[in-house]
C-alpha cells in the first residue's frame, strides 16, 4: 500500500443518529441529515486514541444537552463514548445559520459576484466551526480537516429538534 493511501481502519464504516435522543425532523431536514451521513461516509478520516480496531460505526445521540459520540466497531464491539459539550458551538452554529440564511436569499436576487463574497463567508465559518470540532475532540477521536467540516455539517443538520 503506498504511504499516502488512507488507512482502511482509521474510517467511519457506519454513522447512525440515536432517534430516542434526537428525535425525526421534518422531511427538509431528514434530507439534510441523510446528506451529511453520506457525505461523511463517501470520504472520512476517522481514528480513536490509542484503539486500532477500526473501521468505525458512529452513533451521534444527544445526553443532558451534549452530543454523544458513541463508537464501536464496525462489528459491533463498544470502544468508548465520548460526550462533547454544545456550548462552544453555539455561536459559530448561529453564525453559520445567519449566513446560510442569507446566501440562500442572494442565490434568488443577487449577482454572481455577491454570491460568491457570502458562499466564501460561509466556507470560512464552516471552517473554524470544524476546526473547533478538531480541538474538542483532540487526545480522544483523529479526524481530518474533511472529516471534521462534514461532522459539522451533521452536527448543524441536528440542532434542528423536529
Amino acid at each position: 500500500m503506498p504511504s499516502d493511501a488512507p488507512d482502511p481502519c482509521k474510517r467511519l464504516a457506519t454513522v447512525t443518529l440515536d432517534e430516542e435522543s434526537i428525535g425525526r425532523g421534518n422531511p427538509d431536514q431528514e434530507h439534510e441529515r441523510a446528506i451529511a451521513i453520506y457525505d461523511i461516509l463517501e470520504a472520512n478520516r476517522f481514528a480513536v486514541a490509542n484503539h486500532d480496531g477500526g473501521p468505525y460505526a458512529l452513533t451521534l445521540g444527544l445526553v443532558e444537552n451534549k452530543l454523544a459520540f458513541g463508537i464501536a466497531t464496525a462489528e459491533g464491539q463498544p470502544v468508548m463514548t465520548h460526550l462533547l459539550s454544545l456550548t462552544p458551538f453555539r455561536g459559530v452554529i448561529r453564525d453559520y445559520e445567519m449566513i446560510c440564511e442569507s446566501y440562500f436569499k442572494a442565490i434568488r436576487t443577487a449577482s454572481p459576484s455577491q454570491i460568491e463574497a457570502i458562499d466564501m463567508g460561509r466556507r470560512g465559518v464552516h471552517n473554524e466551526a470544524s476546526e473547533l470540532l478538531r480541538q474538542r475532540l483532540d487526545g480522544k477521536v483523529e479526524v481530518d480537516h474533511d472529516t471534521a467540516r462534514r461532522l459539522f455539517t451533521l452536527i448543524f443538520a441536528l440542532h434542528w429538534k423536529g
